[in-house]
């Protein structure tokens, strides 16, 4: 990150006028929270938000747990309150939808009929659960997890079944089958690839977190060709699963955890450079000047990484929220946030933190199987990266490292009888 980036950024919006009708569309925990940042930066204008669930914004990582679970639900996941929601004073048209956008006019409309003409615009539409192929699926009994309302259906569907089948060996996946076993459902985890989570992690953590769940009842079947999900031939309430090798599987219901894809057809229809992602930069701003874009829909450049990438965290849409909210108000602090991300299993928090190559050959400090250990990548004594399970001080300490860009002796990351300091 550069201060031409900077510069380059003032210099586009220089000509414009300071906004006095905000528009953001989307109502998740992007939106919320650059709602809440222009407030709290002093914007006075008008602010409209436009989303399609009938929910102010909430949180979204509870909803694979405790939502699941039954232990929480709206009042707990909620971004802001009520009460506070309505002193932002934003118009939130619920449940509505944007369905274009005018760039000439600077107007967006909606599937309601209404419109609304902005200053500035910010798409927060994040993402949508990726559907299974229709020629695959035969049953009505496959659900999918993205929103509150989904989550809520599926615990109270998993509180009456005796076995689930989750297809996807991804993090969705495994925190459903831990929330699975927890309420005491047999589960069973499909996945087509030979390893857990192979997109973000090495070998051997991807090993660990196949232990972890087969230690805890599940059946994980790697490797799983599935070829078609079906009613069950003897209880239409009931699925049958069909693999490549010819053999069957039979469960009350599936979930299908299989990825997120991005809800850019709108910018895309508008004209708006679209690449996995709406294309940004470090402030959010897309090719149109007047058009900003942030959260899950979002492709950035990382300053970390040293490349482009859409995240799909909650540290991203809240972070990368905030410094747009910022810029639209003309001030400019780029997002340049090490990538972190976090899973809880069972008793593990899994923590993510930076950039992990999936051939990385890790330092380990710390016990692995005993579900204690961090480890760390390192590039020419730097660390780049660190997976933490159960151990959040020393993720911390590393965050810490990491920005200053710090050399540190491997011996000493690997001797876990020497605290770190």
């Amino acid at each position: 990150m550069t201060d031409a980036a900077t510069e380059k950024a003032q210099a586009a919006h220089a000509g414009l006028e300071a906004p006095r009708t905000i528009v953001v569309i989307g109502g998740g925990q992007a939106a919320g929270w650059v709602v809440k940042t222009l407030r709290k930066e002093g914007f006075d204008g008008r602010l409209v938000m436009i989303a399609d669930e009938v929910h102010l914004p909430y949180e979204r990582p509870p909803l694979s747990k405790a939502v699941l679970a039954g232990e929480a639900d709206i009042d707990t996941v909620r971004l802001v309150k009520p009460d506070d929601f309505d002193a932002l004073n934003v118009e939130a048209w619920q449940p509505d939808c944007a369905s274009a956008i005018d760039r000439e006019q600077r107007i967006v409309r909606t599937q309601s009929g209404r419109d609304v003409q902005y200053d500035r615009l910010v798409i927060a539409t994040g993402g949508a659960a990726r559907k299974l192929p229709d020629a695959l699926v035969k049953t009505s009994h496959v659900t999918y997890l993205r929103t509150l309302d989904e989550a809520v259906a599926l615990g109270e569907r998993l509180r009456a079944s005796k076995r689930v089948l989750v297809v996807g060996g991804g993090w969705i996946g495994l925190e459903v089958a831990a929330t699975a076993r927890k309420l005491g459902v047999d589960a069973t985890v499909v996945e087509g690839a030979p390893r857990l989570c192979a997109r973000s992690l090495p070998p051997m953590v991807s090993g660990f977190l196949l232990e972890l769940h087969r230690a805890n009842g599940v059946d994980v079947r790697l490797n799983a060709s599935l070829v078609k999900l079906e009613d069950h031939p003897h209880d239409a309430n009931r699925i049958r699963a069909t693999f490549a090798d010819g053999s069957t599987l039979d469960a009350d219901f599936a979930v299908a955890g299989i990825g997120l894809t991005p809800h850019t057809a709108l910018a895309e229809a508008a004209g708006v450079k679209v690449d996995d992602g709406i294309v940004v930069d470090h402030f959010g701003a897309t090719d149109d000047p007047r058009i900003f874009a942030c959260g899950d829909v979002a492709n950035h450049p990382s300053a970390w990484l040293k490349r482009r990438v859409r995240l799909e965290s909650w540290a991203n849409a809240q972070n990368q929220a905030i410094s747009t909210a910022k810029a639209l108000l003309g001030t400019f602090e780029p997002y340049a946030d090490i990538p972190w991300f976090w899973s809880d299993q069972y008793d593990v928090n899994l923590q993510i933190l930076g950039d992990i190559p999936g051939d990385a050959q890790l330092a380990v400090r710390g016990d692995l199987p005993g579900k204690r250990a961090t480890l760390f990548h390192l590039e020419d004594g730097a660390i780049r990266g660190v997976i933490a399970i159960n151990t959040p001080r020393e993720l911390k300490l590393s965050r810490k490292w990491m920005n200053q860009g710090r050399s540190i002796d491997l011996a000493t990351l690997t001797d876990a009888s020497t605290a770190l300091a």
